[in-house]
């Protein structure tokens, strides 16, 4: 099947700084693809423009058609920080998109999902931040999306709580058959994570190295072909 997302030669520039030059790059239907590299290479800026929320670009973004079929909303995304409404309950904060139209069936089986079975009524200051960073989660899945986008989920949570997450976004995109484009800045998360690890760096950023993970999932983070892959990608970052 064809790629649900595609980035063509994607340039961004700031003014006179440019951040991206020429990338390219193709989710395919249940891929996880991690972009990692060092702050300010243009990690979230390229995110942005693969959610559409950046229009200020050179280069191309296409969309499968079957991203905007039946109900779902196409791309759901999950940013670094929870950026939950403090007067609406957990429940109001993952059917905000629909209102007082909410589904609340929906919104109970997401709770479910990302373990706040109970918790509907809760204000997000009654909540940890891994479980406000799970409401987060649930929201970005409440339009049924085939596409997850994830801006440094974990990067403000213990790194328990962090692992935690990480498992969960392999299974919900497991059990929703959800492709995911993750934004990362930790080696061991991307390559835990994804079927295919892509590396930006120079000035301005472009792809330095593209590293396929082949493991089936679940994994294990102890396993040797992890850590060489790991070695990989440590090579390309700092060459």
């Amino acid at each position: 099947m064809s790629a649900l997302l595609q980035l063509h030669n994607i340039s961004k520039a700031f003014a006179d700084l440019t951040v991206l030059d020429n990338v390219s790059l193709a989710l395919a239907p249940g891929e996880i693809i991690s972009l990692l590299g060092p702050s300010g290479c243009g990690k979230s800026t390229l995110l942005r423009i693969a959610a559409g929320l950046d229009a200020q670009f050179h280069g191309q973004l296409e969309r499968n058609p079957l991203l905007d079929f039946g109900n779902s909303s196409g791309l759901g995304v999950v940013y670094q920080e929870p950026r939950l409404m403090p007067w609406l309950s957990v429940a109001e904060n993952i059917g905000f998109a629909d209102g007082r139209k909410a589904d609340s069936k929906w919104i109970r089986q997401l709770l479910r999902d990302v373990g706040l079975d109970g918790r509907g009524d809760a204000l997000p200051k009654e909540l940890s931040g891994g479980m406000a960073q799970r409401v987060a989660i649930a929201r970005g899945l409440y339009g049924r999306p085939q596409v997850l986008l994830l801006d440094e989920p974990f990067s403000a949570v213990d790194a328990f709580t962090r692992m935690k997450l990480q498992d969960l976004v392999i299974a919900l995109a497991a059990q929703y058959d959800i492709s995911v484009l993750l934004v990362t800045h930790d080696l061991d998360e991307a390559v835990y994570l994804s079927d295919r690890v892509i590396i930006l760096g120079g000035k301005p950023s472009r792809i330095v190295a593209e590293l396929a993970v082949p493991l089936t999932q679940p994994r294990d983070r102890r396993a040797a072909e992890l850590a060489l892959i790991k070695g990989e990608a440590l090579t390309a970052l700092y060459q």
